[in-house]
């Protein structure tokens, strides 16, 4: 093994016992996995973008120990807002304080919440909004239609963007992304500004529906990509949050065993997550890794992994692992 660096160390010297001691096996177990020729899937839910995880997930990015992303339009857009907008961002330490009038006095700023970060939406969108339409009703006059995260990567890839970006670009995980053209699956994308903007346009009869592929577009990729990539130690599944991006993409392997009746198809041959939805009644996000092998996705040895803890902490560490940091 690679001479580790400090925080590697300091985990592995510190990190003992419960919740501690689960990161450091699900960090080996992810190092084992893609050392041993595995694939690996990571999701991103709740507001990771916000929270800065490209800092770490860039590099993770470009050195190639990920695959393939499955995440929410919100994480989608909030890397790409957080690029172009980032000195308008406003920091609320002392939220749990906040009255309901100093929410109002934030909506009313321009800032949408998420904890102690406010987000400036018309900030950010008064950058990104006219470049995405370009795309949109560009591809609609050609009669195409794509994904949603492929508009955005032909939005970045155009360099278009460059005049306003506010952080170094090598900490933008989307950046990295569509540097590399890393497959990205975006469950649900219509729940996310732009998903909503997409959709007023519709409304508003300025464009159709069918220029954006949907969900069950991704489901279908997604099913051609596992297959091809599912071969030896197989691909592996390391769960930030719960949610959509989690919940999605880990069924397209009991779709494509029951469903569609493809009974070679491997279970996910690693798995992990990491959440602050303990153990709970009917929740999914709380499901213990061993419910999923009664829904066909994790087999009975598959190496499973739960890190029942705040994602903002444990994704940095866990990757600063996988990365000799």
């Amino acid at each position: 093994m690679a001479t580790k660096g400090p925080v590697s160390t300091f985990i592995e010297n510190h990190y003992k016992h419960f919740n501690s001691a689960a990161l450091i096996d699900a960090a080996k177990g992810y190092e084992t996995h893609i050392n041993e020729g595995g694939k690996m899937m990571i999701t991103l839910a709740g507001a990771m973008s916000t929270a800065e995880l490209g800092k770490s997930l860039s590099e993770i990015i470009r050195q190639g120990k990920v695959d393939i992303i499955s995440c929410t339009g919100a994480n989608l857009e909030e890397d790409i807002m957080n690029l172009v907008a980032h000195s308008h961002y406003k920091r609320v330490p002392n939220y749990r304080d906040l009255s309901p009038q100093d929410e109002w006095n934030l909506l009313e700023q321009g800032y949408n919440r998420v904890t102690d970060t406010c987000i400036p939406e018309e900030e950010a969108f008064r950058r990104l909004q006219k470049h995405i339409v370009e795309l949109w009703k560009d591809a609609e006059s050609k009669g195409e239609s794509y994904l949603p995260h492929e508009y955005m990567y032909k939005m970045i890839n155009s360099g278009v963007l460059k005049q306003y970006y506010e952080i170094d670009p090598k900490d933008s995980w989307m950046v990295a992304a569509a540097e590399r053209n890393l497959p990205i699956i975006c469950p649900g994308w219509e729940d996310s500004t732009m998903g909503n903007i997409f959709a007023s346009y519709c409304i508003k009869g300025e464009m159709k529906s069918t220029t954006m592929k949907s969900g069950i577009d991704y489901m279908i990729w997604l099913s051609s990509w596992y297959r091809a990539n599912s071969g030896g130690k197989g691909v592996g599944f390391f769960q930030i949050g719960g949610g959509i991006a989690g919940d999605f993409p880990i069924c397209v392997v009991p779709m494509m065993y029951q469903d569609l009746e493809w009974t070679d198809v491997p279970f996910w041959g690693y798995f992990c997550q990491i959440s602050d939805s303990t153990t709970s009644y009917g929740s999914y996000s709380g499901a213990v890794p061993n419910e999923k092998i009664t829904w066909g996705k994790l087999d009975m040895n598959t190496p499973k992994f739960i890190v029942e803890s705040d994602a903002t902490i444990v994704a940095p560490l866990i990757f600063a692992w996988i990365l000799g940091w």
